[in-house]
């Protein structure tokens, strides 16, 4: 009997560029979230908050990974849902920016009610990885910060979305919700005839707000889920450096087999 292959795989909140964050601002840290990433190596990440210069810089500096993914704004500039994988490890079959909204294909269009000022979207590719047989999907997304009807909907069209897959998938994102949250408990109910798990279940909290926030205080909002076998997820570890941190979020790595 064949051993299964298991690859790692990491969410990583970048927090969005701001000048505010003064030592911790993107431009600062940006050596630091360089250095976390080739530390982890992983092979397929899901990145959130990523403006557009910063998507340029990552395209740069990560060499042997390959980014894809587009701005959630309606002329496809702003924050984006980055995918970055393996070069000569995976193999891009096909990609998708979808926003979640009643109008999924409508760039900037969001669900409104109770969200925000900001579109939400996702970014899936169907990749297939020289050591296994079948292709995957991995999707990416960052749900609502302020809205619970707006994330519930946002978890209710991935949801609809990864249904309707045939091949196994990764989930990454960063959902603004705790595991209890109705949002969380849709994506592993609904998907349960999958198998679905949450990879990250019993991880402490993944917010920190770059270190102002005691271990009790943080909360966990990160995630990757999977339908595949998950042998070992944990968060990266983020000790500052003269006060800078490599992002205000915990990266989230997850060792997972989907052959």
């Amino acid at each position: 009997m064949e051993q299964a292959i298991y690859l790692k795989f990491m969410s990583f909140n970048l927090r969005v560029d701001n000048t505010g964050d003064g030592i911790n601002s993107f431009t600062n840290r940006f050596d630091r979230v360089v250095a976390t990433i080739h530390q982890e190596a992983p092979c397929v990440v899901g990145f959130q908050e990523v403006t557009d210069q910063m998507r340029a810089r990552l395209r740069d500096h990560l060499p042997g990974y390959t980014v894809q993914g587009c701005g959630r704004e309606k002329n496809y500039h702003g924050e984006s849902m980055l995918i970055a994988y393996r070069t000569n490890e995976v193999e891009l079959l096909s990609l998708d920016n979808l926003w979640l909204s009643p109008t999924p294909r409508v760039a900037g269009s969001t669900f409104g009610g109770d969200q925000s000022g900001c579109p939400r979207m996702l970014t899936t590719a169907l990749l297939k990885h020289n050591a296994w047989d079948k292709p995957f999907r991995f999707v990416n997304t960052h749900l609502d910060h302020m809205g619970a009807n707006a994330r519930y909907l946002g978890a209710m069209e991935l949801v609809q979305l990864i249904s309707g897959y045939s091949e196994k998938f990764v989930l990454t994102g960063d959902f603004n919700a705790t595991p209890e949250a109705p949002e969380i408990s849709l994506i592993t109910s609904a998907l349960a005839t999958k198998g679905t798990v949450d990879c990250t279940a019993g991880l402490e909290g993944t917010f920190h707000n770059f270190g102002r926030y005691a271990p009790e205080r943080r909360l966990k909002i990160d995630y990757i889920f999977t339908d595949g076998v998950c042998r070992h997820a944990y968060i990266v570890p983020d000790e500052p450096v003269n006060g800078q941190y490599y992002s205000d979020h915990f990266a989230v790595c997850a060792e997972i087999s989907l052959s």
